[in-house]
């Protein structure tokens, strides 16, 4: 049940839906100091959630700091990634990356260069639909591919959410029990709630943050003036995990 009502809620968070909804009731509404009310918050609410400058800096405070990997204070043995990065088109059998595939490409390059010793992918299928194709399992495959030996790569493939997959990762990798060394490695904005879920759980790890938003502060006119409608999905992202985070603390699964 927890697992659907996120996915709505997701919708009814987003600064796209605030706005459209304040447009509507502007035109909608009869009362011209309320019709005039409305038209001015719906355009305060356009003009701040599609200001880069503005939402880089929200970005900038939420995501932990990036480190470069010769920073990373010694060889793991399991490079922990979080799923969550891709769709399956099953007619075409093809994998769509999205932009959160910055997560296993970084964990690709560690193992190369030998940072970590084994590759461990967490997460079944984050969609309402297509619950059969397992993302974990999926990308499993794809690093066969690569040429990663099948040896070097473990799954968890049941959890669909960030709580679920430091719970399913615990039962398969033991933590408790087995002192192994772990680094996790997940997009910088969602970092803080898997960091706690996966504390909670017993991990002791490093964490290596991936696919940034915020990067060095840029003064120019674009990105201080310009609207730009793709800013609006990063609040969507940010406003998500900020809820899921807190609402991860109360129900304590952080």
């Amino acid at each position: 049940m927890f697992f659907y009502l996120s996915k709505i809620l997701q919708y009814l968070i987003s600064p796209s839906v605030w706005i459209i909804v304040l447009f509507a009731l502007s035109l909608i509404i009869k009362e011209k100091p309320l019709k005039k009310y409305f038209a001015i918050i719906a355009f305060s609410f356009f003009a701040f959630f599609t200001n880069p400058f503005i939402f880089h800096e929200f970005m900038r405070a939420w995501e932990p700091d990036a480190i470069h990997k010769t920073e990373l204070k010694k060889k793991y043995d399991y490079a922990i990634v979080l799923s969550g990065m891709i769709t399956y088109d099953c007619k075409f059998d093809r994998i769509n990356f999205k932009s959160s595939n910055d997560r296993l490409m970084q964990a690709i390059q560690l193992y190369r260069e030998g940072y970590c010793k084994k590759i461990f992918i967490t997460g079944g299928s984050g969609e309402i639909l297509n619950q059969q194709y397992k993302e974990a399992e999926i990308l499993k495959d794809f690093l066969i591919l690569l040429g990663i030996p099948e040896s070097d790569i473990l799954v968890e493939r049941e959890s669909k959410n960030t709580y679920e997959n430091a719970v399913e990762s615990a039962k398969i990798l033991r933590p408790k029990e087995n002192k192994v060394s772990y680094l996790l490695i997940t997009s910088a904005y969602h970092m803080r709630r898997a960091a706690g879920c996966f504390a909670k759980q017993g991990f002791e790890f490093d964490i290596y943050v991936a696919d940034r938003f915020s990067g060095k502060r840029k003064f120019t006119l674009d990105q201080i003036f310009v609207p730009k409608a793709e800013v609006l999905d990063g609040w969507t992202l940010l406003i998500h995990e900020v809820t899921g985070y807190l609402v991860y603390g109360i129900m304590n699964y952080r």
